[in-house]
């Protein structure tokens, strides 16, 4: 798909133009680099410590007002494991499609494995990152580092796949919007105020999602101006050089993707909608794995349209919030004795899974830079 300004073709930069790299630094810059690393490092702990924290205080709460145990125990007495055991498979599922989504967008760049380990610190780092903020910005670090090639090249990879989620939610958001025809996207105790508000918010994300899309594929340069716009404020100035070479080298790759061919972006898309699908799908199998009298198609409807009103909770991973969401769109779906087991389930999936995984990436990363940057020792003097 050709800009419309047909920019020439822009080859990805080499390693050795990576200027965050600290290979050829001296001994302060690599100290710094390690103190940074430390501090970040801290800073996750400490973030996910809060996201747990949230995401189980309201999990509690919503646990005390509808767990039954006797009714559980009745219900659970119809399990059905397969199904629960396809969950599992799904959710891992998830983590390879995603995986292999980066691995095609970098074109070669990122193996199948590199690309899986970049998906896992995405996924950890928008875990302990406000919802509306999302980790693929600090994950780009993480694969920069991982495979020592630009930063700016790694985000381009990054920012390519949220391109590509921008355009699934212009496909799937008119498609929910028609589906509340037929289906109830919310709970009619939400009533009127409340589905106008929805739809509000479905609009506004949508127009947001085209003019993304619009803006990366046909005029990239848009990008340059805003980063020469954003740092031309008083306490961004300082990272004027470093944020503008890097743009540079982001707006270059943009470039490149954006003349692709039509296939790319259909396969890339593809991948994308999987990827989304294995998302809706988790939260349809761990219900119907304890309560087969749900409506598969509305709980497949209300994951969605609760998984895009989760994309703007101001808290890390959305955790809290996103607890509550589920209370709000899937629990008038089941028995209230179901809410809390079912909820727990899916987080533990869908979020906690991959804050294990992306904690342990992190840091095993962090040591492995601590181990290669200590000095070796010297030999004694005879």
């Amino acid at each position: 798909m050709p800009s419309s300004e047909s920019p020439p073709s822009v080859q990805s930069p080499t390693p050795d133009a990576d200027q965050s790299t600290t290979s050829d630094a001296g001994p302060s810059a690599t100290a710094d680099a390690n103190q940074g690393d430390s501090a970040r490092g801290s800073a996750s702990l400490r973030n996910i410590g809060v996201s747990l924290l949230l995401s189980l205080l309201v999990l509690g709460v919503i646990a005390y007002f509808t767990f039954d145990a006797a009714a559980f125990r009745e219900v659970v007495g119809h399990l059905r494991p397969l199904l629960l055991l396809a969950a599992v498979g799904i959710a891992f599922a998830r983590i390879g499609l995603n995986g292999w989504r980066l691995s095609y967008v970098s074109q070669g760049r990122l193996s199948l494995r590199s690309g899986t380990r970049g998906q896992l610190a995405w996924d950890f780092f928008s875990s302990v990152t406000p919802s509306i903020v999302g980790g693929g910005p600090i994950a780009a670090f993480y694969v920069a580092r991982d495979q020592n090639i630009p930063v700016g090249e790694s985000a381009a990879f990054m920012f390519f796949c949220i391109l590509l989620d921008q355009l699934w939610f212009v496909v799937a958001i008119p498609l929910l919007i028609v589906a509340n025809l037929y289906v109830d996207l919310l709970p009619a105790a939400a009533g009127a105020v409340g589905l106008w508000g929805l739809m509000a918010y479905f609009g506004v994300l949508l127009a947001w999602a085209a003019v993304h899309a619009y803006a990366t594929l046909f005029r990239p340069r848009l990008l340059l101006r805003l980063a020469r716009w954003c740092v031309k404020w008083p306490y961004l100035r300082w990272a004027r050089t470093r944020v503008m070479e890097e743009v540079r080298s982001y707006v270059g790759r943009a470039r490149t993707l954006g003349t692709q061919s039509p296939s790319f972006y259909v396969n890339g898309f593809l991948l994308t909608g999987l990827s989304w699908g294995a998302r809706y799908g988790l939260v349809v199998l761990i219900v119907r794995s304890v309560y087969a009298n749900v409506d598969a198609l509305s709980l497949l409807f209300r994951s969605a349209a609760m998984m895009l009103v989760g994309l703007i909770m101001p808290t890390p991973g959305g955790s809290g919030g996103v607890e509550g969401l589920y209370a709000l769109f899937i629990g008038p779906l089941i028995p209230a004795s179901l809410v809390a087991p079912t909820l727990l389930t899916w987080r533990l999936l869908s979020y906690y899974l991959f804050i294990a995984l992306g904690a342990y990436l992190f840091m095993h990363q962090l040591r492995d830079r601590s181990s290669s940057a200590s000095p070796a020792p010297s030999p004694s003097s005879s």
